[in-house]
């Protein structure tokens, strides 16, 4: 059990609290929008479940890998599990791999479409840990990572794309990458003495936090344009009158010369939007 932890640390398991949702919104649209055995239907519920787990374990354990230097030297990481020597360099990369095989399977036991995509899916995932190397659009890489959810999950039940999910990819990418701004912000001084690239460490505080501001704005409208395109109800606009508060409200409690309440507004507000917006969403789509 103790190892069991220990790599449930490591991959930050309680984060998967951000893309599951969405994973789920787009698999109970699929089943909504096409006929569905319920037994088939569990049966895929539980490979996409394991997909949206493998895949980004794969992808935390391989960030980890791959950072393990400069988590020694940050004084804010150097605690994590490869620095302090809990778990080795060449356990995470083993987890990795056999994550990353359990995904494709679990993709083969889905459908075509998903198993020929499963490499384009862990390509992605796995390179975003890369690109705060060259790139200051890091956050969006890891957006788009995380907005696979919900097209993977639609693509699982119905395989084939549809404009809805995609609408709700959108919708994630910027939402992940508004918030993954402020969450980086923590960084910003190290950042820059390591020559590691974010929107924070290339711009100030003051400028990342309305470029946050922006891509939060751009995430609200992509659900404000799922719900008028998918004909959603009642129920439905109540979400997404909670999703967009929780983005107001993290906002307002993270200022350029206040950081104290970063974590707050990165993993209760927005552990919050996204599993209080799913609920209302898929009520919406079974109660109406």
């Amino acid at each position: 059990m103790g190892k069991v932890k220990n790599y449930l640390s490591l991959v930050k398991f309680s984060h998967t609290i951000f893309a599951m949702p969405f994973a789920l919104i787009g698999f109970f649209l699929g089943m909504k929008r096409d006929a569905f055995n319920i037994q088939n239907s569990s049966i895929k519920f539980l490979l996409v479940i394991t997909c949206m787990i493998t895949a980004r374990s794969a992808a935390m354990a391989f960030n980890r890998y791959l950072d393990r230097s400069f988590d020694e030297k940050n004084p804010r990481t150097a605690i994590r599990e490869i620095p302090k020597g809990i778990i080795s360099a060449n356990s995470a990369l083993r987890f990795v791999i056999l994550s990353s095989t359990i995904f494709v399977i679990a993709t083969y036991l889905i459908n075509e479409i998903c198993f020929y995509l499963s490499p384009v899916a862990l390509f992605v995932i796995l390179f975003y840990s890369y690109t705060k190397r060259f790139t200051f659009l890091c956050h969006l890489v890891l957006g788009i990572g995380l907005s696979l959810a919900p097209i993977g999950a639609y693509l699982a039940v119905t395989g084939k794309f549809d404009v809805l999910p995609v609408l709700f990819s959108f919708a994630v990418i910027f939402w992940v990458s508004g918030f993954d701004v402020i969450y980086a912000l923590q960084d910003i001084d190290f950042d820059q003495s390591q020559n590691l690239y974010s929107i924070p460490s290339s711009i100030g505080k003051t400028k990342a936090l309305r470029v946050s501001e922006l891509l939060h704005l751009l995430s609200a409208a992509c659900v404000i344009a799922a719900g008028v395109y998918g004909n959603f109800h009642w129920t439905y606009w109540i979400g997404i009158a909670i999703f967009i508060g929780m983005l107001i409200y993290q906002h307002s409690i993270v200022k350029p010369n206040d950081l104290s309440k970063v974590n707050i507004a990165f993993m209760t507000a927005n552990g919050i939007a996204s599993v209080v917006f799913a609920v209302f969403v898929i009520a919406d789509l079974f109660l109406s």
